[in-house]
């Protein structure tokens, strides 16, 4: 298989990108503006609305043989993914939470290492672990306390979310990356509406900035943002998207810090640089 030429890989990684960057907003969105409380009614809410808005202009059905393999990717990076995220980000620090799902990385590279017999450089996997411990220099405070459910739901997050990615690429179905993000935030947002039933209280009264910040998560953090996930995964190793993830945190901590007057200091910063110089690396490690 040829390599794509340079520009090409950067465009689509700069593309890439963009989505953990919006989905690094969904933190400041959901905890400034939407009624507290409602973890699975604000995951439902996110995805269900931008599949179904999807797969009505798509227009694509998938084939008989995908439909299998479609329930297991929307279950993995939709559906059980965004129940855990919002389990572990209820009960664990933000810290802990982004410094556990920054393993992902190296989650992707031992599928693809064991499954895909696909030997990882080294260079990628010392990237990688720096990348997490410069996560932890970012995030983790002194005296954190710790949470074993939700230790657990976050380290689930991440092993769904490393293995959709793979699986993603590795299956390569026939819908196009439109159809294909639409039918996986669809389905995942109909198993996320048992969860919002059992789970939630029945949705509040919302304000018009309470609207206007559920369609933000639906239009931009869903419907945009996979859109732009699930291209850059056809396009780019699972090792280098899922790096990329990175940016997510990264993206919450400058919002908290340019809008919530929160500090940014000392060990932070260098922590920052040391996570940007990571992603760089596994970038640089991946094109190799």
């Amino acid at each position: 298989m040829s390599r794509a030429p340079a520009h090409q890989r950067i465009t689509d990684t700069a593309l890439t990108a963009l989505a953990p960057l919006i989905w690094g907003s969904t933190y400041i969105v959901t905890t400034e503006l939407l009624p507290p409380g409602l973890p699975m009614t604000a995951a439902c809410i996110r995805t269900l609305p931008a599949g179904l808005l999807l797969v009505l202009l798509c227009r694509q059905l998938p084939a008989r043989g995908d439909w299998l393999r479609l329930l297991i990717l929307a279950l993995l990076n939709i559906g059980a993914f965004q129940a855990l995220l919002f389990v572990a980000a209820y009960r664990l620090p933000g810290g802990l939470g982004a410094v556990i799902g920054a393993t992902q990385p190296l989650l992707v590279m031992g599928l693809a290492w064991g499954v895909g017999k696909q030997v990882p450089a080294l260079s990628g996997v010392a990237a990688s672990l720096i990348g997490v411990a410069g996560m932890a220099a970012l995030l983790l405070a002194p005296g954190l306390r710790f949470d074993g459910t939700g230790i657990a739901a976050a380290a689930a997050g991440a092993l769904c979310m490393g293995c959709g990615t793979f699986l993603t690429r590795r299956w390569r179905l026939s819908l196009s990356v439109l159809s294909l993000t639409g039918w996986q935030l669809l389905l995942g947002g109909l198993m996320l509406m048992p969860l919002v039933f059992l789970l939630d209280p029945p949705l509040p009264h919302l304000s018009a900035t309470q609207w206007a910040a559920y369609a933000y998560l639906s239009l931009f953090g869903s419907l945009l943002a996979y859109g732009l996930w699930f291209r850059g995964v056809k396009r780019l190793s699972p090792v280098a998207v899922s790096s990329l993830g990175l940016l997510s945190p990264l993206a919450a901590v400058l919002l908290g810090w340019a809008l919530l007057n929160q500090a940014l200091r000392g060990q932070a910063l260098a922590g920052l640089a040391v996570v940007l110089l990571s992603v760089l690396a596994v970038q640089l490690s991946a094109a190799r």
